[in-house]
């Protein structure tokens, strides 16, 4: 039984460390994931050209719905991706969503309101198996619901509850350094000492002021996990909004073409890679997936 599905990478509003509410949106780069199924005792995961990567999460998502809806069969689950790992790109959420999907869909389990479960439950199965292997501090609900339904999110990660969820059509600017940076490993003492400026920034998110939102969190975390803002003075005002993505290192810029086109002349005079892509709207799909085609059911 063999499974596969593609998750897309996000950017962040509000970073979830501060007051446990979370807003971040997909991005059109992706984390693929095959599973096969094949009556082994465990789950063995590969990262493709990472032989050294750290698999538990992976492993643990195929764990968990073989337990759950199949027969707790053991196989195989390889990953590869065009997101960089531990760069704020919500690449775990990625790889966790892609997991999950591809067990599914190697165990022929329907996904969707008539299904056997719905995409907001396929997503928890993710984010508990982060949990548990330790690898995020919040249990990442907004990244991982962002990744999963595409577009704009606003969660409340203390239950896992989504709270607004909205189609965007945002061109995205990405500056990614060479640093790299594991959100487990933040300062949350001092996240949580900005949590009223978090509060604020939720405020705006459930309005749908999404740029002013993002601004002002990327200041705040910036200076609250010693990241410079020097990239976001940049940004602006050219950019709509502009803000450290997750727990750093990398930045994210929205606005129109024109004016994210000043902006990477800026940032591309910087030691990293600069790129630009766009909202991704369909979030993760299971099947064969390819370049431009979310073909495969939901």
């Amino acid at each position: 039984m063999i499974g596969r599905a593609r998750a897309p990478a996000a950017g962040t509003v509000l970073n979830a460390l501060a007051n446990h509410t979370g807003s971040a949106f997909a991005i059109d780069a992706y984390t693929t994931a095959e599973v096969e199924l094949d009556g082994r005792d465990g789950v063995a995961g590969e990262v493709a050209d990472a032989p050294d990567a750290d698999t538990r999460l992976v492993e643990r998502c195929v764990e968990t719905v073989t337990e759950r809806y199949g027969d707790g069969e053991g196989g195989t689950v390889r990953t590869e991706s065009e997101v960089p790992m531990a760069a704020g790109l919500k690449s775990s959420s990625a790889a966790a969503n892609a997991a999950v999907m591809a067990t599914l869909d190697a165990l022929s389990v329907p996904v969707g309101p008539d299904g056997r479960l719905t995409r907001e439950e396929a997503t928890r199965i993710g984010v508990n198996a982060a949990r548990e292997v330790g690898v995020t501090a919040t249990g990442a609900f907004d990244d991982a619901s962002a990744s999963m339904l595409g577009g704009v999110v606003v969660t409340d990660n203390d239950h896992d509850e989504l709270l607004a969820h909205e189609t965007v059509e945002w061109e995205v600017l990405v500056w990614t350094p060479p640093e790299r940076a594991y959100s487990a490993e933040a300062d949350l003492g001092r996240c949580e000492r900005i949590a009223p400026v978090a509060d604020f920034v939720a405020e705006t998110a459930l309005d749908g002021r999404y740029a002013e939102a993002m601004t002002t969190n990327g200041f705040a975390f910036c200076a609250a996990l010693g990241f410079s803002a020097e990239p976001l003075i940049e940004a602006l005002p050219e950019a709509r909004g502009v803000s450290l993505s997750g727990t750093g290192p990398s930045v994210t810029a929205i606005g129109t073409p024109d004016a994210l086109s000043t902006v990477r002349d800026r940032w591309n005079e910087r030691e990293g890679r600069t790129w630009l892509t766009e909202t991704q709207t369909e979030g993760t799909r299971r099947g064969d997936v390819t370049d431009g085609d979310t073909g495969g059911s939901t």
